[in-house]
């Protein structure tokens, strides 16, 4: 024992001393880049042009089946949409087992079978295998597109685009695109209300008949499969999937703005802005500058540690975060610097995100952020090389990319090749900041007048600006500065308004109102009842998924907030606000309401009111109705503004009532459809105790 214990503290010694002999003011040396061996799918195909990748994997009794149609890029032009309905209609059903049938089976089995446009994907235990490849060939070859599954999945869409007309980030992602490719071309079209009412089923059996063909598809099977049986099962079941030619559509290839330049899209309703800097992109993976192109965004905006989000959050604060993205890919693509910030700071946002640009363009990135971003790639290419589907991934690019067969292979000794020239050099030939469209989609009247001032950091000139509605069509800059007309006070705005709605005497006999509404959140059904009366008093209950989770209660003297089991009284400031808004309408009473202006909204002019210190209302000049609501909040030294949206109004025993309200707070926005409304009734003194 006596001799172990002395070999441990020799080796203690010697380990201790050569620790000790480390010269810690020295970076380490890079180890050598590991070898990659990376195993090949087997493959096969068949005579009708489908390509299938096998990977066995056999380490848990799964199997992952993923079907891609590598077409063409195409647009859907007036049928834009069509794409929607068809991934929605795919898979329920086939011609040869109904609906609920075929989905009944697959809960019993424990599967899932979902469709894109083009694509499908399916997961089963191993032991079910055959038999959900069989059904979902079934779905893939014999779809069964039924006029009643068809009117459920446009209703389906209409609706969801209709819940994202007020939606600023959805405004966004769609502006982004149509301005920087152009609203003709497949990467910048999208659909829209009006398009989506005009689509029928002979649209979406067009759409498959044209796209959903066995001439560009591959199938990926991964798992614990053996190669044998899977060719047998594939060439059983799709050997009968009949080719067709798949159009092949050119475009006219995307063009930069010729000098950089700020897209304005004005969004009233939003309570930060949304930027994007961006330029298009041919980048394809297998060019020499693929590697150092990734490594340049990823120090740029690639992650929490680029330069974008070091800037704009974590030295200034104006974000929640700040990114950069680039594509490759065998069709055009584009460079994309992108944020969320506060209206406040929009300009000085755009300002450092140029500033930030210029920089890895004209300075040599610092070795150790050359070190970071490379670790970065590094250990997500090895925990990749984990999940057996990766093979089968990198595999699949090889082909729909047109890589050399050694791509990946080599993956890691190209990207630790990458040097601080390389970064300099692509940033300069890929991130153009001369050619830079700068799209803001935000609220103009408090952002445009100082964007219209922005000095661009680089050339010391303003930067110029020009104007777009939410569909991307050009339109003439908002005026902010007209002037109320004579005679136009809070009385004759609250009077005309009261007319909308069913008439002043009908709104006096209102004692009491109920209204129930329901919204999305994160997956979860959130619900919202409201009760308020004429004498003051007013609640308001929050559910998630049928469960109470939130009170709020006032009776006309005091309140309290009930959540997760505590109560919480009302504070005297809380009181007094309590008071202005319990009433079922507060235009009922002029009170201190002030008119403050006139203010554009979806083309049409609106009447704003100040209603209190802290909240203004919007009413439409054209008919009379409130549209919007805006409240500043504080919380501690910084302000925020709560958006309201109010839509479809809906006459309720002769008031009209808004049926689609939306609440934005932040980032965070919440459509709620209202789905009860009652009007003296279903409100008694116990909802207030």
């Amino acid at each position: 024992m006596k001799n172990i214990y002395s070999l441990l503290l020799a080796c203690l010694f010697v380990a201790t001393s050569a620790v000790a002999q480390i010269d810690r003011s020295k970076q380490p040396q890079p180890g050598r880049t590991p070898k990659i061996n990376l195993t090949k799918p087997q493959t096969f195909s068949l005579p009708n042009g489908m390509q299938v990748m096998v990977v066995e994997n056999n380490k848990l009794p799964r199997v992952r089946v993923q079907l891609l149609l590598d077409n063409p890029m195409h647009a859907s032009g007036s049928k834009a949409g069509v794409e929607n309905l068809v991934s929605q209609m795919m898979g329920n059903g086939t011609t040869n087992i109904p609906k609920d049938e075929f989905n009944e089976e697959i809960d019993y089995l424990g599967a899932n079978i979902s469709f894109g446009s083009e694509s499908a994907f399916a997961s089963t235990l191993s032991k079910y295998f055959p038999r959900i490849l069989e059904m979902m060939a079934d779905a893939v070859k014999n779809p069964l597109f039924t006029g009643e599954e068809f009117d459920k999945a446009k209703e389906r869409l209409i609706e969801n685009l209709r819940s994202q007309e007020k939606s600023v980030s959805n405004v966004a992602s769609r502006v982004n695109s149509a301005l920087l490719y152009g609203s003709q071309h497949p990467k910048g079209e999208f659909t829209s209300i009006d398009k989506a009412e005009q689509l029928t089923l002979a649209d979406v059996r067009s759409f498959y008949g044209d796209y959903f063909s066995p001439a560009n598809a591959y199938l990926v099977v991964v798992g614990d499969v053996k190669m044998n049986n899977v060719e047998r099962l594939v060439r059983e079941h799709f050997s009968d999937w009949q080719k067709t030619t798949v159009p092949n559509i050119s475009y006219t290839e995307p063009q930069d703005v010729p000098y950089t330049q700020i897209n304005f899209i004005d969004m009233p309703n939003a309570v930060q802005s949304e930027l994007s800097l961006e330029n298009v992109v041919n980048l394809e993976m297998s060019h020499p500058d693929y590697h150092a192109v990734l490594i340049a965004n990823k120090i740029l905006g690639g992650g929490f540690n680029g330069m974008l989000n070091m800037n704009l959050r974590e030295e200034n604060g104006w974000t929640y975060g700040a990114y950069s993205s680039i594509g490759a890919d065998k069709d055009v693509t584009r460079f994309r610097a992108f944020a969320s910030v506060r209206n406040a700071v929009t300009d000085s946002a755009i300002v450092e995100s140029l500033k930030e640009i210029n920089e890895i363009r004209t300075k040599e990135v610092s070795q150790q952020d050359l070190v970071n971003a490379k670790a970065k790639y590094t250990g997500d290419f090895i925990l990749a090389l984990e999940r057996p589907e990766t093979i089968a991934n990198y595999a699949l690019q090889i082909e729909t990319q047109d890589l050399p067969n050694n791509f990946w292979t080599n993956y890691l000794k190209n990207i630790n090749a990458v040097t601080a020239a390389d970064v300099k050099r692509v940033a300069n030939k890929y991130f153009k900041e001369g050619n830079l469209r700068i799209v803001v989609v935000g609220k103009g009247s408090e952002v445009l007048k100082s964007l219209q001032n922005i000095t661009n950091p680089l050339t010391g000139k303003t930067i110029p600006i020009q104007y777009f509605d939410p569909y991307a069509n050009p339109v003439d800059a908002p005026d902010y500065d007209k002037k109320v007309e004579a005679g136009v006070t809070a009385e004759t705005i609250f009077n005309d308004y009261l007319k909308a709605i069913g008439g002043k005497e009908n709104v006096k006999n209102v004692n009491s109102m109920m209204m129930k509404a329901n919204a999305s959140m994160q997956g979860m059904n959130l619900g919202m009842e409201i009760k308020n009366t004429t004498a003051g008093k007013s609640s308001m209950v929050i559910s998630m998924g049928g469960t109470p989770m939130q009170k709020v209660v006032f009776d006309g003297e005091k309140g309290y907030t009930m959540a997760q089991g505590q109560k919480m009284e009302f504070t005297e400031e809380q009181i007094e606000k309590a008071k202005k808004n319990a009433v079922p309408f507060d235009e009922l009473t002029v009170g201190d309401a002030k008119v403050v202006g006139i203010e554009p909204m979806d083309g049409k002019d609106m009447y704003v009111v100040q209603m209190s210190e802290s909240s203004k209302a919007y009413y439409s000049k054209e008919s009379g109705l409130k549209l919007k609501e805006v409240e500043v909040q504080k919380q501690g030294e910084q302000e925020m503004s709560q958006t309201t949206l109010y839509n479809d109004y809906k006459e309720v025993k002769g008031i009209k009532v808004p049926h689609t309200i939306t609440v934005s707070f932040g980032p965070q926005q919440l459509d709620f459809n209202v789905t009860e409304v009652k009007i003296n009734e279903g409100v008694s003194d116990a909802d207030f105790e």
